[in-house]
């Protein structure tokens, strides 16, 4: 097995949920798109991140089916990881482009456009009872970020994200790029529980560009 960490990337504020993403750390060690496919099938994370470049940071992003331009947990999650080794990055390079991170309040945040998130299909439920209720996956295809409002004049959120993707990932426990569309949906920024209890952070900037945060803990 290639040499890998693991972190939870957005944890609640007691430190429960958050949703495990696999870092391996030297991405020449897996160079092929078919290898680096192959493996995140095997690891089995929702994502799996690959750092072709610290200095640079170039990474590349695979759910155990298909790369990504783009997603949210990796990039927090990496860039979070990067910078407790003392290789701290202001810009990450996935392939949909130049996305800007940094740290405070001791969150992980990172900014990214809508755009770049293609088939994250939302659906609004009118209770938070409904999508609780909901199968793991429900009935469908394609991506589904089901959510409801808990406190609408305060931004709070209850989602769930079920990718649909027949790939042994019935249910996302954290889902940064779909919590992003969300909130250029409804243009405004918002705090989401997702999940058994992680917690999305969202700042709405105006034109589809969104800032994404939240807590990184190592996997125990």
């Amino acid at each position: 097995m290639v040499d890998h960490v693991v972190v939870r990337v957005f944890t609640g504020p007691d430190g429960s949920g958050g949703n495990p993403l696999g870092v391996v750390m030297d991405g020449a060690a897996v160079p092929g798109t078919r290898e680096r496919q192959h493996l995140a099938a095997e690891l089995g994370y929702s994502e799996t991140v690959f750092v072709d470049d610290a200095r640079a940071g170039r990474v590349d992003i695979r759910t155990p089916s298909t790369p990504l331009p783009f997603a949210g947990h990796p990039l927090i999650g990496v860039a979070s990881w990067l910078r407790s080794r003392g290789e701290p990055v202001d810009v990450l390079r996935p392939p949909a482009g130049e996305v800007p991170t940094w740290q405070e309040d001791g969150l992980t945040w990172i900014r990214g456009r809508a755009a770049w998130v293609p088939g994250r299909r939302t659906q609004g439920f009118a209770t938070v009872a409904e999508v609780d209720e909901l199968p793991a996956p429900p009935p469908g295809e394609g991506w589904l970020y089901a959510w409801a409002w808990e406190d609408e004049a305060a931004g709070r959120v209850r989602a769930r994200g079920f990718p649909r993707r027949g790939d042994g990932v019935a249910e996302d426990e954290a889902t940064g790029a779909a919590a992003l569309v969300l909130t250029a949906e409804l243009g405004r920024s918002l705090t989401v529980r997702q999940g058994a209890g992680s917690q999305i952070l969202t700042r709405f900037l105006g034109d589809g560009v969104v800032e994404l945060g939240g807590r990184v803990t190592a996997a125990g």
